[in-house]
């Protein structure tokens, strides 16, 4: 594999956050999730819960400050979000999560336990994802990835991708395969162009010995070699699915 030192673009506040800003959905602040903010803040987890730096159907995410200055990433799961139905496979074929209520509730709880244990599990291994570092109900805390107080772009919008992170990130899915979990959504939207780059949304992240586990390392796989691939970088799917099991 190659080694090939490489230019990160460096996060604009013109181009990220201010759009952030504009697309955040009120509702993701229901009463519930306002205490728990405020029972955070209250333990010193954070001080400051700043701004939007990914806003999507599920979830929301925000930058916070510590006390000590320290930003944080602080994602909220939204509570009533139709898209989880559509994702119940990811919890019914996991062993961990075997007696999920089929309520929004219950489904989007047991997403926002699911990405904190999956972090964890991640974190032991040495894979490049953000640490978890607390979880209360639909409010999950991690470590904040970004530069001067702004994220990352994600890979789909980013000018440099190159062969060095074609190798992380496989280097990570094996990683993660040795760990006994697949991550199940990774794409060009779900990486963050760190140096190295970092993976991120770990909620549909399933078990070996979930039944559709091959099938969801087969797609993951697939859609980094396709990005890749339309820059010219090419691998043979078969040879790194095989180097993955290794």
């Amino acid at each position: 594999m190659s080694s090939r030192p490489s230019k990160r673009k460096k996060p604009s506040r013109d181009d990220f956050v201010l759009k952030e800003e504009r697309k955040l959905e009120s509702e993701v602040f229901d009463r519930n999730t306002l205490r728990i903010l405020a029972k955070m803040v209250k333990k010193g987890v954070f001080s400051t819960l700043d701004f939007p730096i990914n806003t999507g159907k599920e979830a929301n995410v925000f930058r916070a400050t510590t006390p000590d200055g320290i930003f944080l990433a602080v994602k909220i799961y939204k509570m009533e979000t139709a898209p989880f139905f559509r994702k119940i496979e990811y919890l019914e074929g996991d062993p961990r999560f075997g007696n999920i209520k089929r309520n929004d509730r219950s489904i989007v709880l047991a997403f926002a336990r699911k990405e904190f244990k999956n972090l964890k599990i991640c974190e032991e291994a040495g894979v490049h994802v953000p640490r978890p570092i607390y979880l209360d109900k639909n409010v999950l805390v991690m470590s904040f990835i970004g530069e001067n107080g702004l994220p990352y772009v994600s890979m789909n919008l980013s000018q440099d991708a190159n062969e060095n992170d074609l190798d992380s990130l496989l280097t990570d899915i094996r990683k993660m395969y040795k760990a006994g979990l697949v991550h199940a959504d990774i794409s060009e939207y779900n990486v963050l162009m760190s140096d190295p780059p970092t993976l991120i949304d770990l909620g549909q992240g399933v078990v070996l010995s979930h039944p559709r586990a091959k099938e969801f390392l087969e797609r993951d796989v697939r859609n980094i070699l396709a990005f890749f691939g339309k820059l010219g970088i090419k691998r043979d799917l078969a040879k790194m699915l095989e180097w993955i099991r290794k």
